[in-house]
């Protein structure tokens, strides 16, 4: 594969090469500890080559944001076909699927560095609202024919918790693919639902 910074690499190529790299940087350092300079450098391009195609930092954020958000609401949104307990499971796999080598665009739509208010904040909220909403109706399944809001409320705590924490634990062993993260994850919720 071409260096981004090769002369003769096709525009549309080499946008998706500065936006691999930008994620990348985003969402390893979060968007509050990346300059453009650190992504021109790491890409091999000029800032002002950055600056054409994406016409700012910012919108270099929002190209990375928007691909990563659509990603992943895409294949959450194909899991939500499956029904009752195995929905969990299958949310999970849609992720892990998503995320396969690319677990920068979780951190980047749930970056808690991101100024707010701000047009950064703003973009990947509408990604965290579609995967909280999806999460939340996963949960009044599970929880049909209870009316506790604080069960809700808690098992959706509960939920994002578990999630976010697998693709941080994923982020540290990236060696684990898709399909073992989700055997994983089913022996490990069969075990804690095991009796004593």
């Amino acid at each position: 594969m071409s260096r981004p910074g090769t002369k003769g690499v096709p525009r549309e190529q080499r946008e998706q090469q500065i936006l691999e790299i930008a994620t990348t940087e985003f969402g390893g350092r979060g968007y509050a500890y990346t300059s453009l300079t650190d992504i021109a450098t790491a890409a091999g391009v000029s800032k002002p080559l950055i600056y054409t195609y994406f016409g700012s930092r910012d919108g270099l954020h929002a190209a990375c944001v928007q691909r990563a958000g659509k990603s992943l609401v895409d294949a959450v949104a194909s899991a939500q076909t499956v029904s009752g307990a195995d929905k969990a499971l299958a949310t999970l796999t849609a992720i892990f699927r998503a995320l396969d080598g690319q677990t920068e665009n979780w951190k980047l739509i749930y970056d808690t560095t991101l100024p707010r208010p701000s047009e950064a904040y703003a973009l990947a909220r509408e990604y965290q609202d579609a995967l909280n909403t999806m999460g939340a109706e996963g949960v009044a399944e599970v929880l049909a024919g209870s009316d506790d809001a604080d069960d809700h409320s808690l098992l959706l705590a509960l939920w994002f918790s578990i999630v976010s924490t697998t693709i941080a634990w994923w982020s540290e062993n990236p060696t684990q693919t898709p399909q073992q993260m989700t055997e994983r994850c089913l022996r490990l919720f069969t075990a804690v639902r095991q009796p004593a």
